[in-house]
């Protein structure tokens, strides 16, 4: 994973996280409210840099750089170890590789993506990806499924653990009430996690409800090129 861009130290990500901490604290979260690191870009660096910073939960979006990254990792064998998390959209032709590399699939968005886990992964911890803004082509299920691909997921021998959405570039307050729905079902549904914020709308989340958000430019800096910058 060369060529990319350069991960900042260890110290810098420290401060940006205090930052990043301070806003969940404004916004009403505590330290329960969990950051997951998105090191989409940055490599193993990025990783151990978060690490080091005390943060215990890494995320990526892509099968083959999260597969690649954790793989430099562990061959570290850097410690404390980090929980990993995938992002993206599950592909059923990509299960197999990450089954023992994930340990929180958090885009679970329709039965055959759960089955697929299921069937390479028994006893997944999974969330449910659900389209909280109700535009086309969004991914996620639509708010009417997601109790029903909880349970399948279940059915299936998954763990279900709660559920995610990603909100849409937008003036502050345009997912609001998505936020706040999701987390009022995945009360409703005795599920103790809902994954929503990202650097740019992470006081949205926690102030609807968000458990863990995913911070990637607020730690790590903008990725030249990409597509996702909010992450």
């Amino acid at each position: 994973m060369t060529g990319g861009p350069t991960a900042p130290t260890s110290d810098l990500v420290a401060t940006r996280l205090a930052l990043v901490r301070e806003r969940i604290e404004r916004a009403g979260g505590d330290d329960r409210t969990r950051v997951v690191a998105v090191t989409k870009g940055f490599g193993p660096p990025a990783v151990r840099a978060a690490v080091a910073a005390g943060l215990s939960d890494v995320g990526e979006s892509y099968a083959a750089e999260l597969f690649a990254t954790r793989a430099a990792v562990d061959a570290e064998g850097l410690e404390p170890a980090p929980r990993w998390h995938f992002l993206g959209r599950v592909q059923r032709n990509k299960v197999a590789k990450l089954a023992g590399a994930v340990d929180l699939w958090q885009a679970v968005d329709r039965v055959a993506a759960a089955r697929a886990i299921a069937n390479r992964a028994p006893g997944a911890a999974v969330l449910v990806q659900v389209n909280v803004s109700g535009v086309a082509g969004r991914y996620g299920c639509p708010f009417e499924e997601a109790e029903g691909l909880v349970l399948a997921a279940g059915a299936f021998g998954l763990r279900p653990q709660g559920l995610m959405a990603v909100g849409l570039p937008g003036p502050p307050g345009s997912v609001g009430n998505g936020y706040r729905r999701l987390a009022a079902m995945a009360r409703e549904l005795g599920l103790p996690e809902c994954s929503m914020g990202m650097t740019g709308d992470l006081e949205e989340a926690v102030s609807a409800g968000s458990t863990m958000v995913r911070i990637g430019q607020g730690l790590f800096g903008p990725r030249p090129g990409a597509d996702e910058l909010r992450r």
